[in-house]
């Protein structure tokens, strides 16, 4: 569904992105990760049509962006990390009129249905600029969604948004994941990430340092967590163990240990003579993505 080729940004002597390129399948919901001015907002404006190129191509559905931008931009709903708004109308009266821009038949039906669904009903009457940020975040989300594009792209869509709002943002985006869109998501709430995407591409320095499944990104290192009733000593006969990269001396008896394969079996064997109470062992995305883009700086 979104292909981007070669994508090079440059402002006059600075490079913002260089030699950028990845596909993401029609339907998937794919992290964008980053550091702060990895390249990542010039990249998702540059797909959407919203900046021009240096160097690259950028194509949706086997559209070129840059060709015919008025076709792709029908099909591709956008939210900027700020917000689009015009803060001087009402939810409702700026909901539709996103839609009026982008060419919906039925604009006030659109934004009653929009704004429904992600949220806004008890304040659609308000002035956006009364709005609280979390419910400026969910009126841009709306005028992403509201001509029903096939394509999302979200800087930061969970902004200002407390807890209790951002899981509803999460259950409203994997629905709308359900219905065959297909969804780059840039966000530093790596949970978020974890809980709906099953693929992320990380660019770290303009570059793209990773593009992979989660599950596949920790070249077999491996976060284990245990619980010993009795810690003294234990430091140091974890360090000794095979394939152990460090370990982490946390409160309470805990200790996290990082390991080149899944060496679970083998550390609750030696956990065992110190009070065993607990192991967890997982690949942790936060682990993978600080490895990966200290790396390369």
């Amino acid at each position: 569904m979104i292909t981007v080729d070669d994508l090079t940004k440059r402002y006059g002597a600075t490079t913002a992105i260089e030699g950028v390129s990845f596909q993401v399948p029609k339907g998937q919901v794919v992290g964008f990760l980053g550091p702060n001015g990895a390249g990542k907002t010039t990249t998702m404006r540059i797909i959407t049509g919203s900046l021009g190129a240096t160097e690259g191509s950028v194509t949706i559905d086997g559209e070129d962006v840059f060709k015919k931008p008025r076709v792709v931009k029908k099909r591709i709903g956008y939210l900027p990390e700020v917000p689009p708004l015009y803060t001087d109308m009402t939810v409702r009266q700026y909901v539709a009129f996103a839609g009026r821009l982008k060419g919906v038949k039925k604009p006030r039906v659109a934004a009653e249905q929009i704004i429904e669904r992600v949220g806004l009903v008890p304040v659609a009457h308000r002035i956006v600029d009364h709005l609280s940020k979390g419910f400026r975040q969910r009126v841009g989300l709306a005028q992403a969604l509201v001509h029903n594009p096939e394509v999302l792209i979200l800087d930061e869509p969970n902004s200002g948004l407390d807890p209790a709002q951002r899981v509803e943002i999460r259950e409203l985006l994997k629905s709308l994941a359900e219905e065959d869109r297909t969804i780059v998501l840039s966000t530093h709430v790596l949970a978020d990430i974890e809980a709906m995407c099953s693929r992320v591409i990380i660019i770290n320095n303009g570059k793209v340092v990773a593009e992979d499944d989660i599950a596949n990104l920790g070249s077999g290192v491996q976060t284990v967590e245990v619980q010993l009733a009795r810690p003294e000593g234990a430091l140091e006969v974890l360090e000794a163990l095979q394939d152990v990269m460090s370990v982490s001396e946390l409160p309470e008896g805990r200790f996290q240990i990082q390991t080149r394969e899944d060496r679970r079996a083998l550390i609750a064997d030696e956990a065992v003579r110190f009070g065993l109470l607990e192991l967890q062992g997982r690949q942790r995305l936060e682990d993978i993505f600080l490895r990966l883009t200290e790396d390369e700086q």
